[in-house]
């Protein structure tokens, strides 16, 4: 019995041991949680400017493109009269960026994205060869390669709140294949940040840029002058603005993934509590059986001396 008490108590005391990890994990997520919605509502303010300057300068594209949604960029129009980036064009290879962790512990952050995005490459292509992956996280990265899928790009390491230079190469690299024809759409895979408590796995359609609205074009008391020319400034703004589409991503799944963790962590520590309060039960009751045994013996040795 004494061999049992002092395994229970090195059970109690190792598992305090990890509820005290689990709790300071816990708390250093929810801090880079805090700091990563701060992040994602300041870039979602410059997003939005961003895009209603780019939709009012394409606004008259956008109007015609609206106004026929059976507009092809090479049979119904010239192109040189539309963008690129708005028209959509027949699709021969669809490109998906997935983002996942770099690590562990948290919860099933990272098999959700893999499952329904594996899913959705099952309902949407009959083959492998009619589709480009690129992989955001070492999850994903190694789960794609190790079944021998087509990857193109992948990006590993990312600090707990990546910068823009820090994905600046992989999203470029999006943006240059889709105006190269690698592929003729792009969707970014990931887990949307609800609350700390709740994520939702979302495909977003990148490029051709179809969440454009003409209708949102807001009036302005003065013209502006544009130099050199409108054309010429959506150049570099479209795919700056399909840039910052994907980095707003990115920066959404790291959110995502910091409250996947600190709900993971809080998970541990509270089972570890609860496992350490059954232990606790456990080592009363021995104690108790083995005081009760102890002086069982002793009032059984002075009977037998009277």
């Amino acid at each position: 019995m004494a061999e049992s008490l002092i395994e229970i108590k090195r059970k109690i005391t190792s598992t305090k041991k990890t509820s005290q990890i689990t709790s300071a994990m816990q708390m250093v997520s929810g801090s880079k949680l805090n700091k990563s919605e701060a992040s994602s509502r300041n870039f979602q303010r410059y997003s939005e400017k961003v895009r209603e300057i780019v939709t009012h300068l394409a606004a008259t594209q956008l109007e015609y493109i609206e106004g026929d949604a059976e507009i092809d960029l090479f049979e119904d129009v010239d192109p040189d009269d539309y963008h690129s980036m708005l028209v959509s064009r027949p699709i021969k290879k669809t490109g998906y960026i997935v983002i996942t962790a770099d690590k562990g512990l948290a919860g099933g952050y990272n098999s959700s994205v893999i499952k329904q995005t594996l899913n959705m490459l099952a309902e949407d292509h009959d083959s492998d060869q009619e589709y480009v992956m690129m992989a955001i996280g070492s999850a994903g990265a190694d789960f794609f390669k190790s079944r021998g899928m087509n990857m193109a790009y992948e990006l590993r390491g990312l600090s707990d709140h990546p910068t823009f230079e820090e994905v600046r190469k992989i999203v470029k690299a999006a943006v240059q294949m889709y105006e190269n024809e690698i592929f003729d759409e792009l969707y970014v895979c990931y887990n949307h940040h609800i609350n700390s408590l709740a994520s939702q796995f979302r495909a977003e359609k990148m490029l051709p840029i179809s969440d454009l609205d003409a209708g949102e074009v807001k009036d302005y008391e003065l013209e502006y002058i544009l130099e050199p020319s409108e054309e010429a400034i959506l150049d570099k703004l479209l795919p700056q603005y399909a840039e910052s589409l994907i980095y707003g991503a990115i920066l959404d799944a790291k959110t995502a993934e910091h409250a996947a963790r600190m709900t993971a962590m809080k998970s541990a520590t509270d089972n570890a509590k609860n496992i350490i309060d059954d232990l606790t039960i456990s080592y009363n009751r021995a104690r108790q059986t083995a005081i009760t045994q102890e002086i069982t013996e002793i009032v059984g040795g002075a009977a037998a001396l009277e």
